[in-house]
């Protein structure tokens, strides 16, 4: 079991505390001064692989903005890169090969994660030692659905056109595909918690474009074996599927212990679709950090009021944009423990 003393981990299990923990997805990134300085000499993947980098950009945001917990400094698309397709930033991510067909899911590897990601394990306990009981440490992967769906299209998407191509006309691939990503998944995850991360957190970017029968069918099924087989570790899990709040039962429905929600509908309404009794994550619009500082700590104490004082960990409705102010950033920190302290 993870210790729980820390505010976040007590959040995640819908215990009391005292104050509302907040971290802010892609909280180690470009919008930090600090962290460009360190890109300035290394390309990220290099960043990605080099625990000592890796783990300093974690520990930046903890000591600048003073959040609740460190994000793991790492990629969604590592694991793929592992299971054997070639992996390029350019500058965003770019796969030379791609799946289309039973052949080339089948050349697919099961990697250990120790012997084909050692540098993230190795983060993760350089992480534990250097912040010395500070705050807790998150380990993450994408889901299935996100990363099998890179693995067809060979980078980002706006329509999906090929993955729901594959899923439609060839079935029988695409539930080999995801058989396949969520075996690794499971593994990786796994090795993350031994390592020594004491949250997990699922990233489902691309989860929300599907249709709710959809993602009941393609992508559910497979996510549902992943918290399932994490659920007697001890340490509690996130789910976050982005952009399509009328799938939110059906993520919560997956098994995770908290329901990350993106910035599309408001956080109590949220809890009232899932259940009041599970804990969730979210939910300001990562362009509210654009706002003036008091208006930015008006659209939090509109969160946390809706949210209600058990069960939420406060988070941006996805990841923070690198020209947000650095001090908008830190008012909202601060604004989240100043209107939430007991």
């Amino acid at each position: 079991m993870v210790e729980s003393n820390y505010r976040f981990i007590k959040a995640c299990f819908g215990e009391e505390v005292d104050a509302t923990p907040i971290w802010i997805m892609r909280q180690a990134g470009r919008y930090l001064k600090e962290y460009r300085a360190i890109r300035k000499e290394v390309d990220f993947l290099t960043l990605c692989k080099t625990p000592e980098l890796a783990a300093e950009v974690t520990i930046q945001p903890i000591d600048i903005l003073g959040v609740d917990a460190a994000i793991l400094f790492s990629d969604i698309l590592l694991i793929v890169e592992a299971m054997g397709l070639p992996l390029q930033f350019n500058p965003g991510p770019v796969l030379e090969e791609t799946i289309t067909d039973i052949p080339s899911v089948d050349r697919l590897g099961l990697p250990d994660p120790e012997e084909t990601m050692p540098f993230v394990m190795e983060t993760i306990r350089v992480l534990r030692r250097e912040l010395d009981g500070r705050v807790p440490v998150i380990g993450f992967s994408g889901a299935p659905f996100t990363l099998a769906s890179y693995m067809i299209e060979g980078g980002s998407s706006s329509n999906f056109l090929k993955v729901k191509t594959l899923i439609f006309q060839h079935p029988d691939v695409w539930h080999r595909l995801m058989k396949k990503v969520t075996a690794a998944v499971i593994e990786y995850l796994k090795a993350q918690i031994e390592a020594g991360a004491q949250a997990v957190q699922l990233f489902d970017s691309w989860g929300g474009s599907l249709s709710p029968k959809d993602y009941r069918e393609n992508a559910l099924p497979y996510s549902k074996e992943i918290f399932s087989a994490l659920s007697g570790s001890g340490v509690p899990s996130i789910h976050f599927v982005q952009g399509n709040p009328a799938i939110l039962p059906l993520v919560a429905s997956a098994g995770s212990d908290v329901v990350g929600v993106d910035w599309r509908i408001e956080i109590g309404k949220a809890r009232d679709n899932i259940g009041r009794d599970i804990p969730v994550q979210g939910n300001l619009d990562p362009c509210a950090l654009f706002l003036p500082p008091e208006r930015i700590e008006e659209r939090a104490a509109e969160i946390i009021e809706q949210a209600g004082p058990r069960g939420h960990i406060f988070n941006l409705g996805h990841g923070i944009l690198p020209p947000t102010p650095v001090e908008n950033a830190k008012a909202l920190v601060a604004a989240v423990h100043k209107l939430s302290s007991k």
